[in-house]
C-alpha cells in the first residue's frame, strides 16, 4: 500500500466518527431511518433514501448527504487525491459498519440488507 493512500486511509478513519452520525441513539434520526430500512449506506460513501421513504427522510439524506461530501472534498485537498477515491474508502468503511440486518446498496445499484 502506498504512503498516500495509508494516510488517506487513516485520515478518513479518524473524520468518520467525529464527521458523521453513525451511533444507533435514539436521538439520531440517520440512526433511525437506517434502523426503520428507510436509509442505507451506499458504495459511493453516500447515504440514500430507500424506495417509499418519506419526506423527511429523503430531506435527511440530502443533508447527511451535502456533509459528506463537503467531509470527502476537504479529505480529497488535504491528501491530493480524487474525491471518488474518498468515497470509494468511506463507501467500504461506512458499509463495514453497517450492523446485519440494515440496508446496503450493492455495487449494482440493488438494495439489500446486511
Amino acid at each position: 500500500m502506498t504512503r498516500r493512500l495509508t494516510i488517506l486511509m487513516l485520515a478518513l478513519a479518524l473524520a468518520l466518527p467525529a464527521a458523521m452520525p453513525f451511533t444507533a441513539l435514539a436521538q439520531d434520526p440517520l440512526a433511525a431511518a437506517k434502523a426503520a430500512g428507510q436509509a442505507g449506506e451506499r458504495p459511493d460513501g453516500l447515504v440514500g433514501a430507500l424506495p417509499g421513504a418519506p419526506g423527511d427522510v429523503q430531506a435527511l439524506v440530502q443533508q447527511v448527504n451535502a456533509q459528506r461530501m463537503d467531509r470527502y472534498n476537504q479529505i480529497a485537498r488535504a491528501n491530493g487525491t480524487s474525491v471518488d477515491k474518498v468515497q470509494a474508502i468511506a463507501g467500504q468503511e461506512l458499509i463495514g459498519r453497517t450492523p446485519p440486518g440494515q440496508f446496503i446498496m450493492t455495487p449494482g445499484g440493488a438494495w439489500a440488507r446486511k
